[in-house]
């Protein structure tokens, strides 16, 4: 006889200064989900200055994370896996505290994982069409969805969608970098890692607040775009570097061939200069590749660290609470 254990569904909302888009929120969360035993919230409070984590235990939200300070939403996320983890989670949705996302869709959203089609599921608003934003930010949001595609080599028609859910082993090997956002890196992260990215269609409720993350159109280029070339150039080094130093040497390979035309025709004395500026290019190509080489090498020991932390996540999270609680009593 086989018995089954209860899937677990744990829905995370980070928060910072919420406490009046939060009820409506919560109340709009399913109580009831096809293929799910065990429905749960969780609320990362993060450094809020308001009365957010008040109003979550008027809701009766079954666990609160504290931040002391305000950490940013990046860091809120991380902490959210993390608890819902050790909550014993076997599914984790994440949605936005300002209602944003409609949340008869999280049964769309989970389908996938449920069915063992995917990982982790995102979902796709739709940005190309969405009303609630302006047509410089839809613009945008298919360029930056397009990059992250090239960087991930996923099909990624919404990447920065926050309405998403992870199944318990995409949780645990979910490691976030970037201090600005979670949505970009961890994109990035699952498409060169391998795990299966799934987007499914979902709705969105109206404005309640203005974005808290897109201050400004140069602050979201600014801070998006340094966060997909730090990703990028960690997953992939060999290729930007290569790319960076195959250029350089392109050019100054260009500019000895355009000298020796002019030797060769008899007027290479002046135009000494594009010697100099083709070994400039050259030295600087050669040693762009020789760092690209050094930074795969370190790439391969990040890899095994990856593995390890996510061995070590596994192992901690597998012994009881209580075993904790007394191995710290007898020390």
């Amino acid at each position: 006889m086989i018995i089954e254990k209860p899937v677990k569904l744990i829905i995370q909302i980070p928060c910072y200064n919420e406490a009046a888009t939060l009820p409506a929120t919560l109340e709009a969360l399913p109580r009831q989900l096809s293929g799910v035993d065990v429905i749960e919230y969780l609320i990362i409070d993060d450094g809020s200055q308001d009365e957010t984590a008040q109003v979550a235990v008027a809701h009766n939200v079954h666990y609160i994370v504290q931040l002391n300070t305000h950490r940013g939403l990046a860091a809120g996320f991380v902490a959210g896996l993390d608890a819902c983890l050790h909550h014993g989670a076997d599914l984790i949705v994440n949605t936005d505290a300002d209602n944003q996302y409609n949340a008869d869709d999280i049964q769309r959203l989970i389908a996938p994982i449920l069915c063992g089609e995917a990982d982790i599921v995102v979902g796709d608003r739709g940005v190309a069409g969405l009303k609630a934003f302006s047509p410089v930010k839809r613009t945008l949001q298919r360029m930056g969805s397009w990059v992250i595609a090239q960087a991930s080599g996923l099909k990624t028609p919404d990447a920065t969608s926050g309405f998403r859910a992870l199944s318990r082993e995409a949780a645990l090997r979910t490691l976030v970098l970037s201090e600005y956002s979670y949505t970009l890196e961890t994109l990035i992260q699952a498409g060169n890692r391998g795990i299966t990215v799934a987007y499914v269609p979902v709705r969105t409720n109206p404005n309640t607040r203005p974005s808290r993350l897109v201050r400004s159109i140069p602050h979201y280029l600014t801070y998006s775009g340094s966060t997909i070339v730090r990703a990028y150039t960690m997953y992939r080094p060999l290729r930007v570097f290569a790319s960076l130093g195959s250029l350089l040497i392109l050019a100054g390979t260009i500019l000895v061939l355009r000298f020796l035309y002019f030797y060769i025709i008899g007027q290479g004395g002046g135009h000494v200069q594009s010697v100099v500026l083709s070994a400039i290019f050259l030295i600087i190509g050669f040693q762009i590749l020789l760092i690209g080489l050094l930074a795969d090498l370190i790439s391969g020991n990040r890899k095994i660290l990856e593995e390890v932390l996510y061995r070590l996540r596994r192992i901690e999270l597998e012994i009881p609470t209580d075993q904790h609680n007394g191995d710290e009593d007898q020390s």
